[in-house]
């Protein structure tokens, strides 16, 4: 089983990212993980090994959530948490 946390809180996490993370988590139904303790730098398909339907999902409540709209050709951009709330903050620039 692959380890998905820091062995510390992230102070360096942005409340969009550990908003991000709030979601991803409760979308893929993670155990043993808050949003304090996931690292943001995590590979969620290499390291952690969501597929695409899970990926899928998860955009589609960040782009509600956040009122944007990804690509579908922007899904390999999205590859941890902190890509994806730099992502955000360019669609919202």
């Amino acid at each position: 089983k692959r380890v998905i946390m820091m062995p510390q809180p992230l102070p360096q996490a942005s409340e969009l990212e550990l908003r991000i993370a709030d979601i991803v988590i409760s979308e893929l139904k993670l155990d043993d993980v808050t949003a304090q303790t996931f690292d943001p730098e995590l590979d969620l398909v290499d390291e952690l090994g969501i597929d695409s339907m899970d990926l899928t999902t998860v955009v589609l409540v960040l782009q509600d959530e956040f009122e944007i709209t990804i690509d579908e050709d922007d899904y390999p951009k999205l590859k941890n948490i902190r890509a994806i709330a730099e992502y955000i903050q360019a669609c919202k620039a």
